[in-house]
């Protein structure tokens, strides 16, 4: 009989095969990256033992509609951006800067989530003493019954991370973070493309298979996106992003706020946005932005500065806009804004110069949006308009006008969703008049405007 064979080259880089040894790894094309490893059988293939039978389909009225409920969280800010809830037999990935509060996100959550099963929080960058510690910190050790449910494992293992799976069964699985995970199987370096792709797999068809929910966290790159493959973002369900802002003064004291994101979500709204503050006890969820993101000041707006209601999901958001246009110190003039698209700043500047007679062309613009949230709303660009006129000019706003609408590059200002919502935040803020598109319907406490001429005149005069 043909001897089996036993050991194979295996690329580090891609996670090509090869019988044997080569110089070159035909797939990806890297030198030296081929690798001796033991080849893969079924006895030792971690995480996907299944029993051999043919496979069977399963007529779609006969599943369960209960396989698709949802775990609460017990972080409102949360549930909100995972579209109600933690989905049960679903993949999370978080990804954010380094110290940005991911690995506290988690612990609170493990801590908080509304499941009388066990809670299984797998750290292969911090050792059960510092856990122990972060806890004490965030006053988790307080509650008696979330301790005795967390299990802790500090390995990056994924074969002693499939014994314990097996062993404790539990429903939700926090892993801190994918970086750290390895296997024999996938080589034998660590923190590889091809490691990461192999273990977060096993683990997300583990809790596919066993009715639990996964929680993976990311490094990012200086670019801000996760690092490592593509890949592992097309095969989780949901991709989250922490982002911090700028400590900027508010209405109370210096505000340390962090923004969760969803880029992906198999089972819910990219457009909700989560809000929280970090402080001594972790973070803390934010229900009512309220002024948060106003600048407090006494009396006139100075030029240069308008007040937007943005939608940010469900919830209407006001915030302060500024703008700074100074000559340009060269024959280029140059955008420079990073919480609001350059490219709409260049699209509305240019809208104004063409409709108004307004000069930008020969200007540096400088956009701003306070409190370092970014926007990405298009009901921001009448509001972005109003600030770069009023930077221009010099003539400052009314300090009780919020505005919101659509700027096309007509000159138009279009309709915006959810009008009456926004005015409603505004008056309950304070703000005794509007600015915004003409409806269909007439709208209490609202200042209509069919184009930007008219917007500047209902302002100005």
């Amino acid at each position: 009989m043909k001897k089996e064979k036993t050991i194979i080259y295996k690329c580090s880089s891609c996670g090509r095969e090869e019988p044997k040894w080569l110089g070159r790894c035909p797939e990806c094309g890297e030198w030296n990256t081929l690798v001796e490893t033991a080849a893969r059988n079924e006895k030792t293939s971690p995480l996907r033992r299944r029993e051999k039978g043919l496979p069977q389909t399963i007529p779609l009225i006969a599943v369960d509609a209960e396989e698709g409920s949802r775990i609460e969280s017990g972080i409102g800010e949360l549930d909100r951006v995972l579209g109600g809830g933690i989905m049960k037999r679903s993949a999370i990935l978080v990804g954010g800067e380094p110290g940005i509060g991911k690995s506290t996100l988690l612990l609170q959550t493990a801590a908080s989530a509304l499941t009388k099963g066990r809670v299984l929080y797998i750290s292969g960058e911090e050792s059960a003493g510092q856990l122990r510690l972060r806890a004490d910190r965030l006053g988790i050790s307080e509650n008696k019954s979330a301790m005795e449910r967390i299990e802790i494992f500090c390995s990056g293992s994924l074969v002693e991370i499939e014994s314990v799976l097996n062993d404790i069964k539990p429903v939700l699985v926090l892993v801190d973070s994918a970086q750290t995970l390895f296997s024999e199987e996938a080589g034998s370096v660590s923190g590889s493309v091809n490691q990461m792709k192999f273990c977060s797999f096993e683990l997300i068809s583990w809790v596919k298979e066993h009715d639990a929910a996964l929680f993976l966290t990311a490094h990012v790159t200086k670019e801000g996106i996760i690092s490592g493959p593509k890949t592992l973002e097309h095969m989780v369900d949901t991709v989250l992003y922490f982002e911090q802002n700028d400590k900027t003064s508010g209405l109370n004291d210096t505000i340390d706020c962090r923004f969760l994101r969803a880029a992906k979500n198999r089972f819910g709204s990219v457009d909700e946005i989560g809000i929280f503050t970090m402080g001594e006890k972790g973070l803390s969820p934010v229900e009512d932005t309220g002024r948060m993101f106003l600048v407090r000041r006494e009396g006139d707006l100075p030029p240069g500065v308008a007040i937007a209601a943005v939608l940010e999901g469900s919830r209407t958001i006001l915030l302060e806009i500024q703008a700074l246009a100074i000559p340009a110190k060269s024959t280029i003039s140059r955008v420079f804004s990073d919480k609001i698209d350059s490219g709409r700043v260049s699209r509305v500047s240019a809208a104004l110069e063409k409709h108004l007679g307004l000069r930008l062309s020969d200007q540096d613009l400088y956009v701003n949006a306070a409190g370092g949230i970014r926007v990405t709303e298009v009901g921001v660009e009448l509001a972005l308009a109003c600030a770069l006129y009023s930077a221009r000019t010099g003539l400052a706003l009314p300090a009780d006008l919020a505005i919101a609408g659509e700027l096309s590059l007509t000159g138009e200002i279009r309709p915006v969703r959810r009008l009456s919502g926004r005015i409603k935040t505004a008056e309950n803020l304070g703000f005794g008049s509007f600015l915004g598109p003409s409806p269909e319907q007439p709208v209490q406490g609202l200042k209509s405007a069919s184009n930007i001429k008219a917007a500047i005149k209902a302002i100005f005069g």
